[in-house]
């Protein structure tokens, strides 16, 4: 059997029924497997990044392995970008790249580069076939790797004379190989039972862990039944809705709710599950953030357990088995928290220190941007959003229902993962049978152009959804970063009277916008979009000129975030 056509029926073996990319002359034979076996469809990117970060939106929405595919040479180095997301934020990826001949990869052949070396800090596992007698192995090995533990991106590396080789391969003798379940050690679950019954004001701390793991009914039948306040992390946003009487938003320095910060400071116990403690969660200050605190953190990959500071109680565990564990041996013990208390001091804390959205002054302040999308769009709406003030502004304003519901690229923030991300999320569910569920991209104007040609390939296959811009014409969070340094500098991207017309950028796609100025054109202008995407199959965007330099609430430790609008 063709090598190529080996890989293709063990890809499709391991579910993959899509693949993102773009065809060089170092991986044709992988593309010519893929005419002959069928069954794979493909989608022609306009640049290798948008393939990674449609393989990425795809597996966020439906917790599979994404596959991205890129020739040699440049084709394989713009998808690091995409690796390093993926990496960043524990999605599970395949990528694929092929290479110049394995004869001539010392000679600095043509569009040969060591592609494996550049991308293993920021993938689980990177191979260059060496054998084609091992690329059935390889692919094997890096389906299960990409899942396993804490998920992640691989990369294979395929020489294209090694790609034409006839190997010996039996499709009824195969199988995906196994993935180990991550099981809590009885006597930690225990003594993290002790610690949450012995606390006064507990809180239950939801990771992007808990999301990945399909955890999200674990974790609601332990707090529901407990009774103990909870919050998320921006990643683990929209585990449990945000309107729960329980859920106690996100502490941070950016992404974060007044009452969340203020509650997590009032606390005495932290239990931990699937959270990283990045720096935008902590602040800079581990002291603040530790305090007299008590803490247990659970993560599935050992080495993520005090890796930024010292818990007190480490579990190396699947987030759900912890939580269904942890909540069996609380009905073993018959053991009910006492902390009606706390539970009244949080409702009073989520009840008075809220943040203002009703603005209606001209031009638009953010905040009422997020207003009008909670109140449009329904718990079932796929939000994806990349990184800058927007990014800031929908953590603090943006509710959540439903998990997986609230995509953001959290550590990495790459500038244009939106565009493409978004036309991955739609993909996985038309495959899921869900086409007709609203995905909307939440985009800066800056940003919006990084990958701004990704929108002809949404609007070649026919993949309808929403953008809603905000646009200051600034790079906005760098703008407010450089307050620290006295300068406005290099910042400012407006030009001649609007600056960049991004409603003709998206006619010129084949796609639809429109532009709104004042608050009140705000939900006329997003129904059209809703109703225009439906009737044209393709992306269609509402960009709302905002206040241009407007200031997101931010701080350098939770204890001390400035509030730059009135409350």
């Amino acid at each position: 059997m063709p090598a190529m056509e080996a890989a293709v029926r063990i890809m499709k073996d391991e579910g993959v029924d899509i693949a993102f990319g773009c065809p060089g002359a170092a991986i044709l034979p992988l593309y010519k497997a893929m005419e002959t076996v069928g069954g794979i469809e493909h989608l022609i990117v306009r640049h290798e990044a948008g393939a990674a970060h449609m393989a990425d939106g795809w597996a966020r929405t439906n917790g599979r392995v994404g596959v991205a595919l890129a020739t040699s040479g440049p084709g394989a180095t713009n998808l690091v970008t995409g690796l390093y997301t993926a990496f960043a934020d524990s999605v599970p990826m395949v990528c694929v790249t092929g290479q110049a001949v394995s004869a001539k990869l010392h000679q600095e052949a043509f569009q040969a580069v060591d592609i494996v070396e550049i991308v293993r800090p920021v993938t689980k596992w990177a191979v260059q076939i060496k054998e084609a007698a091992q690329i059935p192995w390889a692919f094997r090995e890096a389906f299960r790797t990409a899942r396993q533990g804490r998920p992640g991106p691989v990369l294979i590396d395929i020489p294209v004379d090694l790609a034409r080789h006839e190997i010996v391969y039996d499709t009824a003798l195969d199988a995906r190989l196994p993935v180990p379940v991550v099981r809590p050690h009885p006597p930690r679950v225990e003594a993290a039972l002790d610690l949450l019954l012995a606390a006064e004001r507990p809180l239950v701390l939801a990771g992007g862990g808990v999301v990945l793991a399909d955890a999200s009914a674990a974790l609601r039948a332990l707090v529901d039944e407990l009774r103990v306040p909870f919050q998320v992390t921006l990643m683990g946003k929209g585990a449990i809705e945000d309107d729960h009487e329980l859920h106690m938003g996100t502490t941070g320095i950016q992404t974060s709710q007044r009452y969340a910060n203020a509650a997590f400071l009032e606390a005495d116990f932290v239990l931990a599950v699937g959270a990283r403690f990045g720096d935008r969660h902590t602040g800079a200050d581990l002291g603040v953030y530790r305090g007299e605190r008590t803490f247990v953190q659970v993560d599935v990959e050992p080495s993520q357990l005090g890796k930024v500071f010292e818990p007190d109680l480490a579990v190396v565990s699947d987030a759900g088995l912890f939580l269904t564990a942890l909540l069996e041996a609380a009905r073993a013990r018959g053991a009910r928290t006492s902390v009606a208390p706390w539970r009244a001091r949080c409702r009073e804390l989520k009840r008075t220190l809220t943040r203002r959205e009703d603005f209606d002054t001209v031009p638009v302040k953010a905040p009422r941007v997020y207003k009008e999308i909670n109140e449009i769009f329904g718990p079932d709406t796929y939000v994806v959003t990349a990184i800058g003030l927007y990014q800031i502004w929908g953590g603090q304003h943006q509710k959540a229902h439903l998990p997986r519901r609230y995509q953001v690229c959290g550590q990495a923030g790459p500038l244009g993962w939106e565009v493409p991300a978004a036309i991955g999320v739609k993909k996985a569910l038309q495959g899921l049978g869900r086409g007709d569920t609203e995905v909307v991209g939440v985009v800066g104007d800056y940003g919006f152009q990084y990958l701004v040609e990704e929108l002809a390939v949404a609007a070649q296959y026919d993949i309808p959804y929403v953008l809603i811009m905000l646009n200051n014409e600034y790079l906005g969070l760098i703008r407010q970063a450089s307050i620290d340094y006295g300068m406005n500098y290099q910042v400012d991207v407006h030009y001649d009277e609007t600056g960049t017309d991004n409603v003709k950028l998206m006619e010129a796609y084949g796609c639809a916008g429109r532009r709104v100025h004042t608050p009140e054109e705000i939900r006329p202008a997003i129904e059209w979009a809703r109703k225009e995407a439906v009737a044209t199959s393709r992306p269609v965007l509402v960009e709302i000129m905002i206040e241009r330099e407007a200031n997101t609430p931010h701080g350098v430790n939770i204890d001390s975030v400035r509030e730059f609008e009135p409350l």
